[in-house]
């Protein structure tokens, strides 16, 4: 595995980190699905035996259980030879009587851990930082000044002029933000993060599983490579303001897969990214529907998938995967989760980080795909 500086943090991370936010997961008796920790636990620790020592991880993810996944992973561990960046949401009003210290340390119980190596504004928008912006960094700072958490950072999906301005705030040592192949809007922003001595790990290296699939990409990887993820990751890695690739992994096989890719040292060519960026600006212009999958317009009211509708659109729109596109959506009309059992009720909207015309694009995506 190879490794970088984070930044001016002084702490040695491995280039590609784990995503805890995709873990195996079983039904309960209820219905419900909830993170199967046995198949967790094994994955997890595979994941530091490759030499992965970063994990990426929130409160929200699994609904708590991410954070606990990483404390029954890690009990008993050497605390000094992994990293664990967890967040703060605090684009989520706090509740009566509740503060930022609960939410911290609630988060260090359940990761089993008197620390958190790296603490994160999650989400940061520009009216989110000017609402609570000072309160919360005097939390951090005082924790910080106790040893509970020991780097202060933010991630976020708002506007790239608006990061810019997160980043000359100086009060951040790194960030969180997304960047792939068919999204490089905030590439200024990360080459003047790293230029600012700045940590950068970068969240959806494969658009969220979107770029899983083969893609053309590929062909002009040396050797000619034919896998979507490695296509994926080794451009996000190429970028050397990058430090970090976190990437959400469900498998030991994806793993296994990904860290191969990450060891790849060989640089792309300077003629092998012009033809990527090629590629990539010939995407961007069919790509006006794009959707992490993050998820944060969930759940609909009228229970409209609406992530998976517009993964399944982007098949066809952005990769011309037309016939696979209709199948699939097709199951989803079967379950009554299409874009047709939209009515419009306008709550999704106000939720979604990357300010998707949601209602719009999912009449759109009906007329085309059913």
């Amino acid at each position: 595995m190879r490794y970088t500086l984070y930044g001016k943090t002084g702490l040695k991370v491995s280039k590609l980190g784990f995503g805890v936010m995709r873990l195996p997961k079983i039904e309960n008796d209820d219905g419900d699905q909830q993170v199967d920790f046995e198949k967790s636990t094994a994955l997890l620790q595979r994941t530091l035996e490759l030499g992965i020592n970063f994990f990426d991880t929130h409160h929200n993810y699994h609904a708590t259980q991410s954070e606990t996944a990483i404390g029954l992973a890690t009990d008993g561990l050497d605390r000094s030879s992994f990293v664990i960046q967890t967040k703060n949401p605090t684009w989520r009003d706090l509740e009566e009587g509740e503060t930022h210290r609960q939410r911290l340390e609630a988060g260090l119980k359940r990761a089993r851990t008197d620390y958190f190596d790296i603490y994160l504004m999650h989400s940061l928008r520009m009216q989110t930082w000017e609402k609570v912006g000072d309160g919360f960094m005097r939390e951090a700072e005082k924790a910080r000044s106790e040893g509970l958490i020991r780097h202060i950072g933010f991630s976020s999906h708002d506007k790239p002029e608006n990061i810019m301005k997160f980043i000359d705030s100086g009060f951040f040592e790194c960030m969180l933000v997304q960047y792939n192949l068919i999204d490089t809007r905030n590439e200024e922003a990360i080459i003047h993060a790293h230029e600012s001595g700045m940590g950068v790990s970068i969240m959806g290296p494969v658009g969220g599983g979107r770029l899983s699939i083969p893609t053309e990409i590929s062909s002009h990887l040396p050797g000619g490579r034919s896998s979507g993820p490695e296509a994926a990751l080794r451009f996000v890695l190429a970028n050397e303001a990058v430090d970090i690739a976190v990437s959400g992994m469900s498998t030991i096989r994806q793993l296994e897969e990904n860290v191969k890719t990450a060891d790849i040292s060989t640089p792309l060519t300077p003629e092998e990214k012009s033809h990527i960026r090629e590629i990539i600006n010939e995407k961007k212009k069919l790509a006006d529907l794009y959707c992490t999958g993050c998820g944060y317009c969930m759940p609909c009211p009228n229970e409209v998938n609406i992530p998976r509708v517009f993964e399944i659109m982007n098949w066809k729109r952005v990769y011309g995967l037309d016939g696979p596109a209709r199948k699939y959506y097709a199951g989803l009309v079967e379950r009554e989760k299409d874009a047709s059992q939209c009515v419009e009720c306008g709550e999704c909207e106000p939720k979604c980080p990357q300010d998707i015309e949601i209602i719009r694009q999912l009449e759109e995506a009906h007329n085309a795909l059913s």
